[in-house]
């Protein structure tokens, strides 16, 4: 076949429209920008930097399209309440953040938290991140899977998905269990407290995550079952190989040297070990979980922000309704 006959039938059959950074910014109409530079500048991730001027032309837009997104749902959810006869509580409106160790996701998440809970009604917007639901590294050791962390089987699903359908049923005082990066674990005994908000971020690496559908065709929840928006950010591989190993250069510079890290051992090595070791973690272990298991959730995903070299987002594809 013909190669431009083929581009533009794949363009066609595509379920997803796509933006440029200037079609995009047209989006954004009236909506108010609610953060100021300082605010900007504090919600910025270790080496994922975000700009004034991406916040008024990728995430307002995005905040706009959720605003409707969201209060169509509620609507919806009060027209089936009408059509059962009965009253429940609103269940919260949860956006699930997907995309491979470095790409920003962090810092994503917590600008759209900020500009949404901005909105004209004053939302209560919560944040978690998947990474609290890792089974601890003792767990983890003694299953041989110490390598194998951030892939699907290094976290305790059956405990995410209890947590997901707890903040649906709108139960008060849900409790997620805290992650810690400096030490590397899960903190034994530490949680934080999800309490009915009317919004829910849910951010991590494989939240997208699907699995074999088991031939009896009984009832398999996946975490995803819970979102009623999903965004995915994406780069290169390339590009997301040099922003980890930037990273890891940075914080073997930083936190690394605090005798209490877990990678302490990392800032006692020179430079170029330093480098070797970034890009073996890379190409062994990151690698692998981006390729086997992240970017294939990719097309799973509502919104898909497409980053440059620079951190930039160039290109935003979202899904056809």
């Amino acid at each position: 076949m013909d190669q431009k006959v083929a581009s533009a039938l794949d363009m066609d059959l595509s379920p997803y429209r796509v933006f440029t950074e200037r079609q995009w910014s047209r989006l954004r109409a009236d909506t108010p920008m609610t953060l100021t530079e300082k605010e900007v500048a504090q919600l910025q991730g270790l080496n994922a930097p975000v700009s004034m001027e991406q916040v008024e032309t990728i995430y307002l837009p995005l905040s706009r399209l959720l605003a409707y997104y969201a209060e169509a749902r509620f609507s919806l959810h009060r027209a089936t309440h009408d059509f059962l006869g009965i009253y429940e509580r609103k269940t919260p409106y949860i956006i699930g953040v997907a995309g491979s160790v470095s790409v920003g996701k962090s810092t994503t998440s917590r600008v759209l938290r900020e500009l949404l809970a901005r909105w004209p009604a004053s939302p209560k917007v919560d944040l978690i991140t998947t990474d609290g639901f890792l089974y601890p590294n003792a767990v983890l050791e003694a299953s041989g899977l110490m390598s194998k962390k951030g892939f699907p089987e290094s976290f305790d699903r059956p405990q995410l998905l209890k947590f997901l359908s707890d903040i649906k049923a709108g139960k008060r005082h849900v409790r997620a269990p805290v992650y810690s990066h400096f030490y590397y674990d899960v903190m034994p005994g530490q949680t934080i407290k999800v309490n009915r908000p009317d919004i829910l971020i849910v951010e991590g690496l494989n939240v997208l995550q699907t699995r074999e559908l088991p031939k009896d065709g009984r009832a398999v929840p996946f975490v995803s079952d819970f979102f009623d928006f999903s965004v995915y950010i994406d780069a290169g591989e390339d590009l997301l190989r040099q922003w980890y190993v930037e990273r890891f250069m940075h914080l073997r510079e930083t936190a690394f040297r605090d005798p209490s890290s877990y990678f302490h051992k990392y800032s006692r090595i020179d430079d170029a070990e330093a480098f070797q070791t970034a890009h073996r973690i890379w190409n062994e272990i990151n690698l692998e979980n981006l390729r086997e298991n992240i970017v294939p959730t990719r097309p799973r995903a509502d919104l898909i922000l497409t980053k440059d070299a620079s951190h930039r987002i160039s290109k935003v594809a979202l899904r056809k309704i």
